[in-house]
């Protein structure tokens, strides 16, 4: 009895067989002559592709997008805002010309 040499699958690969196989598309024995696997492997990659579908649907809350040009805009009316509050104060003698 020859070994078979240690095969790498494919990401792609290995996600088709598990979903067929929790998809139930036949029974492990006909998984196994489909894609001539190990049952042992389909198993395992069925286990893995159930426990990461779990760890998705616990996902927390997505962060809404990020409006840069209101963003840009607020920042552009800061330094606006402290020249024109630093006057304001100067003028009313309430702000110290030493800081």
């Amino acid at each position: 009895m020859s070994k078979r040499p240690r095969r790498n699958h494919a990401l792609a690969f290995t996600a088709k067989v598990a979903l067929a196989a929790v998809r139930h598309e036949g029974t492990v024995a006909e998984l196994v002559k489909r894609f001539d696997v190990h049952p042992a492997q389909i198993t395992a990659w069925k286990d893995q592709q159930l426990a990461g579908a779990a760890g998705v649907l616990r996902a927390g809350p997505v962060e809404p997008p990020v409006d840069v040009k209101t963003l840009h805009a607020k920042i552009g009316e800061l330094p606006l805002e402290h020249e024109v509050l630093e006057h304001a104060l100067g003028t009313a003698g309430l702000l110290s010309a030493t800081r």
